[in-house]
């Protein structure tokens, strides 16, 4: 395992073994330390495009080709077999994953703005992937067992500490819009299996989430849903081109509210700045959820808390959450 691109590989799934995958799911921890020790397996990992060699989407990328959750041995295999077509899956996808449940940390701090502003909002997302973290208002909650907050589908549960400003009602959406390298439709049969493939093996409660997520999603397409606001509106771009557009495009009578999850991550240092000059400039809210946060400055401050992210209001840090919406940590 001598040259450098090796090396890394190894490193990087050593840390998503040790870190992003234990205690949420067992198969991926147990895969990605065997991809560590795998000679074999580190040189065609090695030989990706660095963005690509990310253990989610190398994982589901064996999966969506039909590898099963099996112990690593079937794994190793698997992709010694098949690594041609499951290389060009990982070159022809990434890791879109829609996480319905991290509407559960978003909401306290979309009260927050509706309350500030005494306005509906204009939710823009950057990376939104199919849309459905563009829908708080049509699932439903319950916060530490509380009773349901919401009648929608799915049923979204947090558990708090902290005392987080849980609202009694669901905010009020006028509007719904993002935009996405690669926008993705959640009705399309393909594009469904790719995001189930993409859910951890052992969380069968976030599969059965997506599920009832993307029921909603169709059924507001189709039109049934009445009293609400339509369906997304996702452009096709890149977040820095296009985020000017969308917040110019939103309805006047509503407060427009910029948000993502585990988006800039993706971005360098100098676009994520861009970024944040630009939403500095438009008037609007800038709800972020992401392994960092960027501060007065537009500098990247790390969080210190192992796997969790930093929700923040307008650069302001308001709770630690869980990566999946499960947990909110209000500061």
């Amino acid at each position: 395992m001598g040259n450098e691109p090796t090396q890394a590989a190894a490193e990087l799934y050593l840390d998503y073994a040790r870190h992003w995958f234990t205690g949420h799911s067992e198969l991926y921890s147990q895969w990605a330390g065997g991809v560590a020790g795998s000679k074999a397996l580190l040189e065609l990992i090695a030989d990706l495009p660095a963005p690509k060699r990310q253990p989610n989407l190398v994982f589901a990328a064996a999966r969506f080709h039909g590898c099963p959750d099996e112990p690593f041995p079937v794994l190793e295999s698997y992709l010694g077999r098949h690594w041609p077509e499951v290389r060009r899956i990982i070159m022809g996808r990434a890791t879109q994953t829609n996480e319905a449940g991290r509407c559960a940390t978003l909401l306290p701090a979309l009260a927050m703005v509706e309350e500030q502003e005494k306005r509906p909002l204009a939710l823009i997302e950057v990376g939104p992937s199919a849309g459905l973290c563009l829908l708080p208002d049509l699932y439903s909650y319950s916060y530490d067992g509380a009773p349901r907050l919401g009648t929608g589908s799915p049923l979204l549960r947090c558990t708090t500490t902290g005392n987080p400003p849980i609202p009694p009602a669901l905010p009020d959406i006028a509007w719904r819009a993002g935009v996405d390298l690669n926008p993705l439709d959640g009705t399309d049969p393909d594009t469904v299996a790719w995001l189930r493939a993409l859910v951890w093996p052992g969380q069968e409660a976030r599969l059965e989430q997506l599920d009832a997520a993307l029921a909603t999603l169709a059924t507001l397409k189709s039109g049934e849903l009445q009293g609400v606001a339509g369906p997304p509106l996702i452009l096709a771009g890149d977040l820095n081109e296009r985020i000017v557009e969308l917040v110019e495009t939103a309805p006047k009578h509503a407060v427009p509210v910029v948000m993502h999850s585990a988006v800039l991550a993706y971005l360098d240092e100098p676009r994520r700045t861009r970024f944040a000059e630009t939403i500095a400039t438009l008037g609007c809210r800038w709800i972020s959820n992401e392994a960092f946060f960027m501060d007065e400055s537009n500098q990247t401050r790390e969080n210190s808390e192992g796997n969790h992210f930093t929700l923040a209001l307008d650069k302001v840090p308001l709770a630690r959450t869980g990566q999946h919406g499960a947990q909110l940590d209000w500061l």
